[in-house]
């Protein structure tokens, strides 16, 4: 028996008290991701056209929230055993057997409902349709794929994309203008993101069966998609400025931002760069995001 199974094992052998199981099972939400997306759903409703009450926002946030945690209690039910042959997931709740596998399928699926119903109650249809296609994608599609193909990392990121439309469309009832670039920005932000993760954790990846471009393309190449990716999202930020007539003030500090994240990409591409610099790079990708979408919603007319 693994070390990793006996753990588990052992973890289910000890009485769990009402505490243990919430706390596993607030972790099984992914919190730091769902956070992300609670942010950005709240932009997507701030950032609708016309007067919007606490009410919608609360409601569209919350469902939204809900399904996302849902979807990321499901993703891990579906990858509880390759989650044990990663460090960075070992501990999660169902490989320390914190939790039993039923017991995450039945949080996930209850979750998820719950959100839908939220959604469909107190927001809008079109809201209640965006959030299916991002619960069932992320978890009927890109959770099986990566296991196949790097091309994962595509499928993946439309699901992760759609909170700040699903908070747009929760008052629109559509996704257009300003909308749509929220969407495009947090598309393509995902793509130099998470090829920081996988050049650093390329490894686990390997050993977990999941498939990711430095193990089938090569680190050297992948940097280089990385550059291009930063690339990209530097011009997807400045798309607003001619499709959403965004200000000068959300112009200037979005290109300053792109700059210095594209900088710290070209970086890799330097001799000597190594995991530490993918590490930090993942890192700067985060405040890059929140700068250019609060600006983009903060200067919006």
């Amino acid at each position: 028996m693994t070390q990793s199974a006996t753990a588990a094992s052992t973890a289910l052998d000890t009485p769990r008290d009402a505490g243990t199981i919430v706390r596993a099972l607030v972790e099984l939400s992914k919190p730091g991701v769902t956070r992300l997306v609670l942010v950005t759903t709240g932009l997507g409703v701030v950032a609708a056209p016309g007067s919007w009450l606490w009410t919608d926002l609360v409601s569209t946030v919350l469902g939204t929230g809900l399904v996302v945690a849902g979807a990321n209690a499901l993703n891990m039910f579906l990858e509880r055993e390759s989650d044990t042959k990663m460090v960075r997931t070992l501990g999660r709740p169902l490989p320390t057997g914190r939790l039993k596998p039923d017991e995450a399928l039945a949080f996930g699926m209850c979750v998820s409902v719950l959100g839908l119903f939220t959604l469909a109650q107190f927001v809008s249809t079109a809201a209640v349709v965006l959030a299916t296609v991002a619960l069932l994608s992320y978890v009927l599609l890109y959770t099986p794929l990566k296991r196949v193909s790097s091309v994962a990392l595509y499928v993946g990121a439309v699901p992760g994309a759609l909170p700040p439309a699903i908070g747009y469309a929760a008052l629109t009832g559509t996704v257009d203008g300003l909308g749509l670039s929220l969407f495009l920005i947090l598309f393509v932000w995902q793509l130099p993101h998470f090829l920081a993760i996988t050049l650093f954790r390329a490894s686990e990846y390997q050993r977990a069966g999941l498939k990711v471009l430095p193990n089938e393309k090569g680190v050297l190449y992948t940097r280089r998609m990385t550059v291009a990716f930063a690339v990209l999202l530097l011009l997807t930020t400045l798309l607003p400025v001619g499709l959403n007539g965004a200000s000068v003030t959300y112009a200037v500090v979005a290109a300053l931002s792109g700059v210095m994240f594209l900088v710290w990409a070209l970086r890799g591409l330097l001799p000597g760069a190594d995991e530490k610099w993918a590490r930090s790079l993942f890192f700067a990708s985060m405040p890059h995001l929140v700068v250019v979408m609060a600006t983009l919603v903060a200067t919006s007319p």
